[in-house]
C-alpha cells in the first residue's frame, strides 16, 4: 500500500492575540488564600494522615533530607501561592516540581494577574493558547536562562524576579558558536540567536515587569534559593500554539531539569515526596528518576534508596481501594490510576490522602509553623 505524505503544519504561520484580549476565568485577588487565613476543618481521619506528613517533614528536615514537592497546575490555580511561599522560606519544602501548564499559568498570573480560558470556545475558535505574550516570553526566559545553565524553573523564576533579562549581542553569539561549535552551550546560543533574529532583539536588557509577582511559585522557589524544575511534554501545553515555538529548547530545559530534580532524589533517604494533584507528572517522571539513583547507589555499593515517605494528595477516591494492603490485582480498576499505583511501587510506604489540594498544603502551613 503507498503511504500517504504529510505536510507538517507550518506553526510559523499562527496568528497570536494579545494576552490582554483574552477573557481569563481567574484573577490573582480571587483565588491567593492568605497566609493568616482559617484552614478549611478536615476529617478527623484525614487530619490524622495531614498529621503523619507533617512529621516525616519535620523529621526529615532534622535530617537534612529531600522534602519534594511535585504539584500539578490547579495547586497554582486554587491559589496556594502564598502557602508555598511560607514552606520554602521556613525551609519545610527543598525542592518543588510541576509540569509545562503550572509554569504558563504562574507566569500569567506574575505578568496580567490573570490566566486560565475557556477551552472548547476557543479551540473552535482557533485562538486556544495563541497569545502573544505567554508563548513569546516563557521562550525568551528559557532561551536567555539557558547560556547561565537553568533549567525551566529556575530560567522562569528568574525572569519573573528580576523582570526580563539581558541578551548578548547577535554578534557576541555568533562569535561564540564560531569559536568554540563543540561548547556544551552552542545549541542554546544558536537557539537564541535564530530567536533575536525572528523577534528583531539586537541584544541588550528586554523589560518585561511583573506586577504579580505575589502570586508565582516559581518566583517565590528563585527568591528563596530552592531548586525548581518543570518536566514539560512536547505538544502538551499552549507555548507550541506560537510561531516562536522551538521544541528544542523546551527539551533542553526539561531535561536540564530532570538531572536536578534526580540531584534532590539522590538526597531523599529519610526524605518525604509530596504529590499534590499529579496524576502523570509526579509518577513517571519519579519512578525513572528513582530509578537512575539506585542505578548509581548500586555502582557504589551501596543499597537502594530507603526510608522516605511518600504521600499521594488527589480528589479521586484511589479506585475505592485501600493502598496501605498492597498494589490491587489488574483486574481492578484502581489498578490503572497511575498516580497511586506507580508510588505505591518507589520502595517506601505510600499514603494516598483524598483531599483537595489546598486544604492540605493549607494544613501543612499552618502545622509547621507552630513553634
Amino acid at each position: 500500500m503507498k503511504a500517504h505524505k504529510i505536510t507538517p503544519l507550518d506553526l510559523k504561520r499562527l496568528a497570536t492575540q494579545p494576552l490582554s484580549l483574552r477573557h481569563s476565568l481567574s484573577a490573582c485577588e480571587e483565588i491567593l488564600v492568605p497566609l493568616e487565613g482559617e484552614a478549611p476543618a478536615l476529617s478527623p481521619g484525614l487530619a490524622r494522615q495531614v498529621d503523619a506528613a507533617v512529621r516525616a517533614i519535620r523529621e526529615a528536615r532534622v535530617r537534612g533530607a529531600s522534602v519534594m514537592l511535585v504539584y500539578g497546575a490547579h495547586l497554582l490555580r486554587n491559589g496556594a501561592a502564598l502557602l508555598l511561599d511560607g514552606l520554602m522560606r521556613e525551609g519545610w519544602i527543598t525542592h518543588i516540581a510541576t509540569n509545562g501548564a503550572g509554569t504558563i499559568h504562574d507566569w500569567e498570573y506574575a505578568w496580567l494577574g490573570k490566566s486560565t480560558e475557556g477551552v472548547e470556545a476557543n479551540v473552535a475558535t482557533g485562538t486556544f493558547g495563541c497569545w502573544e505574550e505567554t508563548g513569546a516570553n516563557i521562550h525568551l526566559a528559557l532561551l536567555a536562562g539557558a547560556l547561565d545553565g537553568l533549567g525551566y524553573g529556575e530560567a522562569l523564576g528568574r525572569f519573573i524576579v528580576e523582570d526580563g533579562a539581558t541578551l548578548p549581542s547577535k554578534q557576541e553569539l555568533r562569535a561564540l558558536i564560531v569559536s568554540d561549535p563543540e561548547h556544551r552551550l552552542t545549541p542554546a546560543r544558536a537557539d537564541l540567536l535564530g530567536f533575536m533574529g525572528e523577534r528583531g532583539y539586537e541584544g541588550g536588557r528586554i523589560e518585561v515587569l511583573h506586577r504579580w509577582k505575589h502570586a508565582s511559585i516559581l518566583a517565590s522557589a528563585w527568591k528563596q534559593g530552592v531548586p525548581a524544575t518543570v518536566h514539560p511534554g512536547i505538544g502538551y501545553d499552549i507555548i507550541t500554539n506560537h510561531p516562536c515555538f522551538n521544541g528544542g529548547a523546551i527539551g533542553r530545559a526539561g531535561g536540564w531539569d530532570f538531572a536536578l530534580f534526580s540531584g534532590s532524589v539522590e538526597r531523599l533517604e529519610g526524605g518525604v515526596v509530596l504529590s499534590v494533584g499529579s496524576a502523570i507528572t509526579a509518577p513517571q517522571v519519579f519512578e525513572k528518576s528513582l530509578s537512575c539513583v539506585n542505578n548509581l547507589r548500586l555502582q557504589a555499593g551501596l543499597g537502594a534508596m530507603a526510608g522516605h515517605s511518600i504521600f499521594v494528595v488527589d480528589l479521586q477516591d484511589g479506585g475505592g481501594w485501600d493502598w496501605s494492603a498492597g498494589e490491587p490485582p489488574k483486574n481492578n480498576a484502581a489498578y490503572y490510576l497511575r498516580f497511586c499505583k506507580s508510588f505505591s511501587r518507589m520502595g517506601a510506604p505510600m499514603h494516598y490522602l483524598q483531599c483537595d489540594n489546598v486544604a492540605f498544603v493549607h494544613h501543612l502551613w499552618r502545622n509547621l509553623s507552630r513553634a
